[in-house]
């Protein structure tokens, strides 16, 4: 079994490089013993970065997900089973996604306050993201509420922790969101991932984040669009780009 060693570092900002084996190449994918990468998942984009060994350097495309993490090389050439590589992951990239997703956390925990908004959706991206909302009056939305609530914890410096829970304590917790996903999970698993931003939001979730929102800029709502009944997608950006 793979060890996915971004689900314990925290704060997931400026992931270190990292040494492992190859274990397997399939087509210009290699996968390691274990690994640092994020892989795509949960609305956040995977990692890019280089991979080496003493014969070669190549870019690490996009990680994917899978039982053990997918590292899609721009070619496997001077690459083999066995062999010992360095992996050097963006962080440039990783912080930004790392920012926004630790802010898509406070922006839906703020809409569902304010409005009882579900997000039933959500694309993290370096520059921008944007979230689904779903509304059960969605003329009750002010676009300055919304980003007035968001911006103030995240100058309120509250800290953000990673805790490890059972199913059972995940969804008898009655400040838990976002556990309707869960059904999809796999019984097996019994115990999952909890981020829990102090006083705001407590849900399960497998992506990267800071440790205090005193890490996180100021967000601005670029552009809010009608998707359907009692729906809208909401991007935004921060505010020092």
């Amino acid at each position: 079994m793979q060890e996915k060693l971004h689900m314990t570092q925290h704060p997931g900002t400026n992931p270190p490089s990292f040494t492992s084996i190859i274990t397997g190449i399939i087509d210009d994918n290699i996968f390691l013993k274990d690994s640092y990468c994020y892989p795509r998942g949960g609305g956040q984009p995977g990692d890019t970065g280089m991979i080496s060994n003493s014969d070669a350097q190549v870019k690490l495309l996009e990680t994917l997900p899978g039982e053990s993490i997918i590292h899609p090389l721009e070619s496997v050439d001077g690459f083999s089973i066995g062999d010992e590589i360095k992996c050097l992951i963006d962080q440039q990239r990783r912080n930004k996604n790392t920012a926004m997703h630790t802010i898509q956390h406070i922006f839906s925990a703020m809409a569902n306050d304010l409005f009882e908004a579900e997000t039933v959706g959500n694309q993290i991206g370096e520059e921008q993201t944007r979230i689904d909302l779903l509304f059960p009056d969605r003329d009750k939305f002010m676009k300055s509420d919304l980003e007035e609530s968001v911006n103030s914890v995240i100058k309120s410096r509250k800290n953000v922790s990673i805790h490890k829970w059972d199913r059972e304590s995940i969804l008898s917790h009655d400040q838990m969101r976002h556990t309707k996903f869960m059904d999809r999970i796999p019984r097996t698993i019994t115990e999952l991932r909890v981020v829990e931003i102090e006083d705001i939001d407590l849900c399960p979730c497998a992506g990267t984040h800071v440790d205090n929102t005193s890490k996180l800029s100021e967000m601005e709502i670029t552009n809010v669009k009608s998707k359907g009944s009692g729906k809208l997608r909401i991007t935004y950006q921060l505010k020092n780009g």
